[in-house]
């Protein structure tokens, strides 16, 4: 994330009012002392809001960019989820997602009915998992309203950075 907000020079964040959803330690430390920045979750402690990411009880438009690493797949209505969050986004707002994506698949890989934690890290890459993406989560984001660019870096640099090669990062815009 911090690859594509300085990408070019500058900060795409600054100055933007911005909701961190199940926010990472790194991040926060480096947002610290910046006023327009809160943090939610429905668990973790310490947060500005403590809010269910399917139903945020906070007002139509009140964010520029929303932050959301590794959470969607938990979250057993994603699509609800994605369509909160582009209710919260004020026009031409952003989310900046990622999510694990299995780029052999199409489709994503989901059945409701494995619940057993085994099974899930078997079928999903973790127990807590409710599926696992294929390529068309950019294609859910886009039933919620969303205009969706994918940002990775060149293959060659993403060694150099400590990259994912499946991690891709997603910035869903609000138009406006």
């Amino acid at each position: 994330m911090h690859l594509w907000a300085t990408q070019g020079g500058g900060d795409r964040l600054a100055g933007k009012r911005i909701l961190h959803f199940a926010p990472e330690k790194a991040v926060r430390q480096q947002m610290r002392g910046n006023p327009l920045y809160e943090t939610a979750d429905l668990h973790q402690p310490g947060v500005t809001h403590c809010v269910d990411i399917t139903h945020i009880a906070l007002a139509d438009g009140s964010y520029d960019t929303v932050i959301a690493h590794h959470v969607l797949e938990h979250i057993a209505d994603d699509r609800g989820a994605m369509r909160e969050l582009f209710r919260i986004l004020a026009p031409g707002g952003i989310a900046i997602l990622s999510t694990p994506i299995n780029a052999t698949r199409r489709e994503t890989y989901e059945n409701p009915s494995i619940t057993d934690p085994a099974l899930r890290t078997l079928h999903f890459s973790a127990p807590d998992h409710k599926r696992y993406y294929g390529l068309d989560f950019a294609e859910r984001l886009t039933e919620a309203g969303f205009a969706v660019e994918t940002f990775r870096l060149p293959p060659e640099l993403e060694p150099h950075y400590g990259l994912l090669r499946a991690e891709w990062l997603y910035i869903a815009h609000k138009p406006g």
